[in-house]
């Protein structure tokens, strides 16, 4: 379309306008022609031609005045006009987007030139500007006001809200007035707690102030003249019945304290001798002054001026002389004797020729021939070569070196070995850290008496009295638990064929707990079948120069290379030597000792081989008068933990179960279940949900 000033619609041309989309927005026509515009009041004398009338945004102003006088090219359509006039096929409705327009009539060109204005029945609700666009001036009662647009457009399209876009833009707005509600609901939920909490917490410390700070909570305790200025420390050992109560004491008292375990910090014992005079446990201080012990807390306790006595006490600055806290990173020298054997096996890693070879169909990697290490023996020892044979034999007992399928200790000839660190289960062990311990192996039963002392201190000060909970971030950067770590590698070479039967179940029941701690501080708590097989499957540990899982410890060795539940395959198979550690006899009660790190197993505990039968015990009573048994008498029914039924070859039939409970409950419990048995009709026994989250 042609204008007056020269430029040309594109549109018109059938160009495709900016959008590539034509909406029928565009005014057809060519406009050419001058149209008298009537003046305002002032200038009502000398009406005046417009150079030029601009169409833009749905107006028609004039450049040079803002009241038009509507020429009579242009007709006024209206509801009370008895005809309305025809209009040519060309003729195209312009609805009204943002119009300055007066009463917001539509403007039709018709071919002929002219400007028709129609105006929309006055009995019609009018429409509501879109959001963002300025409503429509009032009108005037001469006649109707175009205001001017700014300039022309290159482009005669007119701008106009879709009806997809304002009902999009409808949505947006209920949908965000719905999250706002919601919001504002869930703020007045944690509104009303924070004022609970606010509330409890100024009854229980008058000395608290607190501000609130458009998101930013500050609480500022007071600084009180009489706070305690000096420390509580106090001597310890694990599995302490005194050091408990002491524990427990202050921990209600909210007083901080630093306790000192001489089984965690044996070095720590001479200096606790030197202080007292004695090696007895518990001993408090007070700053750098000897309190004593329990008795002397509790009757302090028992007099009423405990709080008076402790102002006074530790009313000043500890000094220098009180007893350090224990300093996390610094282990106390230890003497460790190299193995004998360790330099003769320093020889052999070098000189060795250690390849993969191929072997039963399989490719077998980093392994050597018997009869190349004698050879190596011989030239290194200057021996014979039974004398060389007999040092690999030690060398296999020791578990430096084993045979790649495990058939025998070692033999000269065609027979091949590899190193322990070479082993293809190295990489799942998290007891190695980049090479064995090569010191002298020690003792089993030792090794295993320590890793109960330092598992159960850790207990002691991070999980609960109960222990049903456990704070597994805690552990992992504790003091403790680096310790134990180290201890971890003292398992690689240990001989656990010198253990008798109880000490091999008090080891392994407590190997099997602490490896479970240890895995969910490094994996986490299994939520999925898949991830409990990794669990159980996969976190390995080298003991005695064999990988053990948690499930064969469990399954493997605890309960005589028996299948775990859901499996078809035994853990150990046939020839291997593990087996030679394997319990002869399955004891049920160990179900109620194990404890994978959720909250349906039994509690975390360990054992002492003196004591393992008598405690083994006391976890299945715990277990079962805590959640592992309830009776309905209305329902005849027995709920029972579902650990009973995955291993119910454990424990036989049902009924026989049901007996076998009794001798583990309390005299309600017991009673009931009694009462059911007796008389003689049927028991419904209902397996509960297991919940396999992790019980921190």
């Amino acid at each position: 379309m042609k204008l007056s000033n020269g430029e040309t619609n594109d549109s018109v041309k059938g160009n495709p306008p900016e959008n590539g989309v034509d909406d029928g927005r565009h005014i057809n026509g060519k406009i050419d022609d001058e149209i008298p515009i009537k003046l305002d009041s002032e200038n009502q004398g000398e009406p005046e031609e417009c150079s030029e009338i601009e169409i833009k945004d749905g107006q028609i102003a004039d450049k040079k005045d803002s009241t038009t006088e509507i020429p009579k090219d242009i007709q006024i359509i209206s509801p009370d006009t008895p005809h309305m006039p025809e209009m040519s096929d060309n003729t195209e409705i312009i609805p009204p987007q943002n119009s300055h327009v007066m009463k917001e009539e539509n403007i039709a060109v018709t071919g002929d030139d002219h400007l028709q204005i129609i105006q929309p029945l006055s009995q019609l609700p009018k429409p509501e500007a879109p959001p963002g666009l300025a409503p429509s001036p009032t009108p005037k009662e001469d006649g109707l006001v175009f205001n001017r647009s700014k300039s022309l457009s290159e482009s005669l399209t007119v701008d106009m809200p879709s009806i997809g876009k304002f009902i999009k833009e409808r949505s947006n707005s209920l949908s965000a007035s719905i999250a706002n509600r919601l919001s504002s609901l869930r703020n007045n939920s944690h509104n009303y707690e924070d004022k609970e909490t606010n509330n409890k917490m100024k009854s229980v410390d008058s000395d608290v102030t607190e501000f609130n700070i458009s998101g930013l909570k500050v609480i500022v305790r007071l600084k009180n003249d009489e706070e305690l200025k000096g420390r509580i420390s106090f001597f310890s050992r694990s599995n302490c019945r005194d050091c408990t109560a002491v524990r427990s004491f202050f921990r209600q008292k909210g007083l901080k304290f630093i306790e000192i375990n001489i089984d965690v910090f044996p070095q720590r014992a001479q200096e606790l001798i030197e202080r007292t005079g004695s090696s007895q446990v518990p001993q408090i201080f007070f700053n750098d002054k000897l309190f004593g012990g329990l008795v002397a807390l509790n009757s302090l306790r028992n007099s009423g001026i405990f709080d008076q006595r402790l102002k006074e006490m530790l009313g000043s600055k500890c000094s220098g002389d009180s007893p350090a806290a224990p300093v996390y990173g610094f282990d106390e020298p230890e003497e460790e004797s190299m193995d004998d054997m360790v330099e003769i096996v320093r020889v052999l890693r070098q000189r060795l020729p250690i390849q993969d070879r191929v072997m039963k169909m399989k490719i077998v990697k980093n392994c050597f021939a018997g009869s190349q290490m004698v050879e190596v023996l011989i030239q290194q020892l200057d021996c014979g070569r039974k004398k060389a044979v007999e040092i690999g034999k030690q060398l296999a007992r020791k578990h430096f070196i084993h045979h790649v399928f495990g058939e025998n200790d070692f033999e000269d000839g065609n027979h091949y070995y590899r190193f322990l660190e070479h082993q293809p289960f190295i990489s799942k062990c998290y007891n190695f850290r980049g090479s064995t311990n090569d010191s002298e192996p020690k003792s089993a039963i030792k090794v295993g008496q320590k890793l109960n002392k330092i598992m159960s201190a850790i207990l002691e000060f991070y999980a609960s009295d109960d222990r049903c909970h456990v704070d597994y971030a805690s552990i992992s950067r504790s003091e403790e638990f680096r310790r134990y770590v180290n201890l971890a590698e003292d398992l690689h070479r240990v001989d656990l064929l010198e253990l008798s039967t109880d000490e091999k179940l008090a080891f392994f029941m407590n190997l099997h707990n602490a490896m479970a701690i240890h895995a969910v501080i490094r994996l986490g708590c299994p939520e999925g079948v898949i991830d409990r097989r990794s669990f159980n499957s996969d976190f390995q540990y080298i003991v005695g120069g064999s990988a053990y899982s948690l499930n064969t410890i469990k399954n493997g060795i605890l309960r005589n290379n028996r299948r775990p539940p859901y499996s078809l395959v035994k853990p150990l198979g046939a020839g291997d030597k593990r087996l030679e550690i394997a319990l002869p006899k399955v004891n049920p009660l160990i179900h109620f000792g194990l404890c994978n790190g959720t909250r349906s197993s039994p509690t975390v505990r360990f054992f002492t081989a003196q004591g393992i039968e008598a405690e083994l015990k006391y976890a299945a009573r715990e277990f079962f008068q805590r959640t592992g048994m309830e009776v309905d008498l209305e329902k005849r029914a027995v709920h029972l933990t579902r650990i009973i039924k995955w291993f119910s070859a454990d424990f036989g039939q049902e009924r026989d179960i049901l007996k076998w409970i009794i001798n583990y409950l309390d005299a309600t419990k017991a009673g009931l279940l009694t009462h059911l048995l007796g008389d003689g009709g049927p028991i419904n026994i209902v397996y509960q949900n297991y919940d396999w989250s992790v019980n921190s």
